[in-house]
Order: C-alpha cells, then structure tokens, then sequence
C-alpha cells in the first residue's frame, strides 16, 4: 500500500505519493515532470543537455580531452551514436553475446552449486561485469576486476572538491580508483587492441584516434551504466519472482519472448535509476496543469521516472501492478530513458538477465533465504538490494 492508498507490488518503493500535477516546481526552482507524455516529449525534445550523474566534473576536463558519450550533446553525440550503434542492435546481441552470456551465467551459477548459497548481488555482479567486459573488449586486465570495480562504485558517494577533508578524500580515492582500473584493465586491454584489432568498442575507440584517457573514460562510463544497474535489476527481479508464486510460474513456463516481457513489466514498475536530470539551453515549453509552461535556459527539470512509469493514462489501470501482457504496449517505459540518450544496452541488460534468471529459477529447489532490504542512492534516486541470499538445497549442490 502506498502513502496515498493505492495497492502497489513495489518492491522498492521509493515513499512519495504520486503528485496530481503532470509538472510541478521545486523550492530551489528545478521543475519536476511526473506525467508520462509530458516527460517522453522532454527526453525526446532538442534545448536541454545533460546534467547530474557526474557532468559537472566532466564539464572541468580540459576541452581537447573528448567526453564519454553520456555526457555529449547535439551532432557530436549524434555522430557517436550512430558510428557505436551496430554493437547494441538486437541481432548483434543475440548473434555475439548470447553464447557469452549463458557461459558466464553458468559460472556464476556454478558458484552457487559448489557453495549451496551465495549473495545474489555477487552473483549478479559476477555477470554484469563479464557481458559488459566482451561488449567493451577489457578481456585482457589482471584478476581483481569485481574488487576494482567495487571500490570505483563504492556504497556511498561523497562530494568532490577541495574545499573540505571529506571532498579532499573522495577525490583522492577516486582518482586512485581511476588509475588502478587503468593499469590492471584498461591498458592490457589498449595494448592487446592495438596488437590485433576487434570487432567491439576499444577497437572503435582507437580507430577513432582515442586516447588512454579517454578510453577510460568510455569504459568506466559502460561500467556505470551496464554492471551496477543490472545488478539491480536482477536481484529486484529475482525478489518479486521468489515473492510471487503466480508471477514466478508464468515466468518459468513462458517462451523466452514472454520472459522478456515480465522483465520490461517489472522494469517499467521498478526503474532502477529514478531521476534523470536535464539542463536547459534554450526555451523549452512544458505542458503544465493549466496550460504550456516555461523553462528558460540555465534552469533545471528532473524526470521522475518513477512516477512517469505509473502514469495510468500512459500504462494503463493499476500501474503499481505486475501486469505483464501490458509489456507489448509499453515496454519498460521510461526506464531506459528516452530521445537521444536512450539507453543503447537495453537490450543486453534484458537478454542478460534473462539468460541468468531462466537457469537460476531452473535449478530444484532454489529459494530466497534472509530478508532483503533497499538503499537508495540520492544522487540518482538509484536503488540498491541487499542481503539476498540464494540456496539450494543439499541435494543440488555440487
């Protein structure tokens, strides 16, 4: 039951009532966007760039280092896009990284059969981690990426700057963390390119004429993108199958096609990322309550995507349900984004958790132990599962 009375089958609720008013304004001027249309034709609209997830320390790079495509605009992000779509296309995924995927998952499930249980978090991390490093092309790093990766994407961010100890600290952790990914990672990977060239986005960097830097830049960026959030998402997915054994049978008696479409349904009701935030640079009119209103350049508009995914005018009647044949027409909302910066690994992260979940819920006798709990990462309004413990039963273990 959410605060405002509707039954809800959020797993992650994020404890605010769905506001009535399609836009509304915060008390530091920032407009926010709830309705569905309202935030599809903001994402998709030019006169807004970027901002949030790290822009803004992006944005003091010196000019001739070239940005990661998250944080470009306009005909460069364009051009990028178009010369980096041919790795994210759903005949490429299923053509080069489906086999990938199931050898990692199988590994990863391979772990749980010799321990009989295992962190699903870890597990998932496991998995994120390994499809993300064939579609980059960092195949050739020491062992102790997890850890690496783990200390980058630590459980709480802090503030970068210089003007107290605890800015001081972040920025002298990060930029440690930075170069350790670098040497353990990214250059064997650089060096092992530039010795015989590949068919995946380093090879493509360095055609480009890239440099170290800034092929870091680009991977860590993928990191961010491909292996946390999909680790979210394969654990709230794996707890609202655990949790409902309706949903669960379905899941495991549909085709893949219908696997798919409990994963866009729970998707679109649990986005894992919950804000995303744009910066005006020209005048962008809004469809307000009582008519178009104004952003002017400089100001700020946040997309709740939350609350956007359960627009009922948009989803449809009860938005806060699992519905999954309501997938065909909607998909998974706005959860990967929209417009330009619509997520180009959203296929990916859908077949990749399919491929693990489908052999998960396969094994006998796999259940949920410990009671899981939710963090959210204010930055993005990003949740975090925790303490999801999957076993087996003696018998099924390895």
């Amino acid at each position: 039951m959410t605060q405002d009375g509707r039954v809800s089958a959020r797993k992650a609720d994020r404890g605010r009532p769905r506001p009535a008013c399609p836009v509304d304004r915060a008390a530091d001027g920032t407009w926010l966007v709830h309705d569905f249309a309202v935030a599809r034709a903001l994402l998709r609209a030019p006169g807004t760039v970027q901002a949030g997830l790290g822009v803004e320390t992006v944005e003091k790079l010196p000019p001739r280092v070239r940005r990661p495509v998250l944080y470009r605009d306009g005909p460069e992000h364009r051009e990028h896009r178009r010369q980096t779509a041919r790795y994210f296309t759903p005949r490429r995924v299923d053509e080069h990284y489906r086999e990938p995927m199931v050898r990692i998952a199988e590994e990863q499930l391979d772990t749980l059969r010799a321990s009989g249980e295992a962190p699903l978090s870890d597990l998932a991390f496991g998995l994120a981690i390994g499809v993300v490093s064939e579609v980059v092309g960092l195949r050739y790093g020491r062992p102790g990426i997890r850890r690496r990766l783990e200390r980058f994407f630590p459980e709480e961010f802090g503030e970068p700057g210089l003007t107290s100890v605890r800015g001081l600290y972040w920025l002298v952790r990060q930029n440690t963390n930075w170069l350790r990914i670098h040497l353990a990672d990214v250059r064997p990977a650089i060096r092992a390119h530039r010795r015989r060239a590949h068919d995946d986005l380093i090879s493509h960097l360095l055609a480009e004429g890239c440099s170290d830097v800034e092929i870091l830049g680009e991977c860590l960026t993928f990191a961010a993108a491909g292996m946390v959030t999909t680790r979210e998402f394969v654990c709230l997915a794996a707890w609202h199958l655990f949790s409902d054994a309706e949903l669960l049978h379905h899941y495991r008696t549909a085709d893949e096609a219908g696997r798919l479409a409990v994963l866009r349904e729970l998707l679109r009701l649990e986005p894992v990322i919950g804000r995303l935030r744009r910066r005006a640079v020209e005048s962008v009119e809004l469809s307000g309550p009582d008519g178009p209103v104004t952003v002017c350049p400089g100001e700020y508009v946040e997309v709740h995507l939350d609350d956007a995914n359960a627009d009922p005018v948009a989803v449809g009647e009860d938005p806060l349900l699992v519905r999954p044949d309501r997938a065909e027409a909607v998909g998974a909302g706005l959860s990967f984004g929209d417009g330009p910066h619509r997520c180009p690994g959203a296929h990916i992260a859908l077949l990749e958790t399919d491929v693990f979940l489908s052999r998960l819920f396969a094994l006998d006798g796999v259940r949920m132990s410990g009671e899981p709990h939710v963090a959210f990462q204010e930055a993005i309004d990003g949740y975090e599962i925790r303490d999801l413990t999957v076993a087996l039963p003696r018998a099924g273990r390895g």
